[in-house]
């Protein structure tokens, strides 16, 4: 079987997680958690960061520090991963559905502008798959309307805008490192903040709202977000070897555009001015209705798929009655193929040879 992923864990993790173990600080507290704190920000450029146990959480706490709530309207793509319309929810602010554009599945700016309403007090963009929104567009729309910038770049760690990373452009921006991302805790995530009180502030409610000066004081409704010891020395030891993870990711996605040429189909492409780092190598098939045979068909051959997220606007507990033609079509037409850093070139020659022979039969 080739999976859609799997961990890349060749450095110094189990060196670390050892060093917790031997040390006996395996929960909340230990050195790791604010190394891991602070390299993540020297590596992406950001001000400040602090780590939570997910990259849901990270979404939630993002907004919950940025006071969003009842009577806000935050605009936010359909076509991403549910998390991000999940949160909106859980904060009490009202979900606002975004199309999405055709070349670069990303959201679409000039339909963000279009659902501006007196209500609207943010915009979350979601570097899909790797790659970078508009950032040029999106910044100066938020800046004209005076509107919060959340950026999720769950998905989108080592992705660059004009050579700055993604989560550098907002308010607020978020990361996952969960086990099929680029780099992974296992379980963890991350809230980076340009501003100081927004970081204290999602420290603060991070941390069951605990008082920094009485102890076992809280001094309002707050979560228990934090990340583990363990998992940040997890993710210190991948952080030590980024480069080499995005640079191995980005060779797989070169090998696929090389061996899939000529078929009916087109891959997520790089843009001018961004680095895509290729979270998930995907490709967007000519007819949709091969997709699902298609993806059988790899089955078969032992070669794991998945499907481009389904629209939220679709699903039961978020649905709308609205229509966004754009990102139905990309979502009816688009899968990920394996995507993991260690997969050899004849790999991914194997699961291109497969999908060209499913189209030559």
């Amino acid at each position: 079987m080739i999976p859609v992923y799997q961990p890349f864990l060749g450095g110094r993790e189990k060196e670390y997680v050892n060093q917790c173990l031997d040390s006996t600080w395996i929960s909340s507290r230990g050195e790791f958690i604010s190394r891991f704190e602070s390299e993540f920000a020297r590596y992406i450029g950001a001000e400040h960061a602090t780590t939570v146990s997910n990259g849901t959480v990270a979404l939630h706490l993002a907004m919950a520090a940025l006071g969003l709530g009842p009577g806000d309207e935050v605009i936010v793509p359909t076509l991403t991963y549910v998390a991000s319309v999940n949160t909106i929810m859980q904060t009490g602010a009202s979900v606002v559905y975004a199309e999405s554009l055709a070349d670069t599945w990303n959201v679409s700016v000039p339909d963000i502008r279009s659902r501006i309403t007196p209500k609207t007090k943010a915009v979350m963009v979601v570097h899909l798959y790797g790659l970078a929104c508009d950032m040029d567009e999106v910044v100066a729309l938020c800046k004209e309307h005076n509107l919060l910038l959340i950026e999720d770049c769950a998905e989108a760690f080592g992705s660059l805008y004009k050579d700055q990373h993604v989560g550098t452009f907002g308010d607020v921006a978020t990361f996952s490192f969960f086990g099929n991302k680029t780099i992974t805790t296992g379980e963890g995530g991350m809230v980076v903040s340009k501003n100081k009180d927004i970081h204290e502030r999602a420290c603060h409610l991070k941390s069951q709202g605990v008082s920094k000066t009485r102890e076992y004081w809280h001094d309002e409704l707050a979560f228990n977000y934090r990340m583990t010891n363990i998992c940040a020395a997890i993710g210190l030891a991948q952080l030590e070897r980024a480069d080499e993870i995005i640079t191995l990711k980005r060779q797989v996605a070169d090998w696929y555009r090389e061996a899939l040429e000529g078929l009916p189909l087109q891959m997520h492409a790089e843009q001018p001015g961004t680095r895509h780092s290729y979270w998930m190598c995907s490709v967007l098939l000519d007819d949709p209705s091969q997709r699902q045979a298609l993806r059988d068909h790899l089955k078969n051959k032992g070669i794991e798929t998945r499907p481009l997220f389904a629209p939220a606007h679709n699903m039961p507990h978020c649905k709308t009655e609205e229509t966004f033609p754009v990102a139905q079509d990309l979502s009816s037409r688009g899968m990920n193929l394996p995507s993991y850093p260690t997969l050899s070139r004849e790999q991914v020659q194997q699961v291109a040879d497969e999908i060209r022979a499913y189209f030559s039969a």
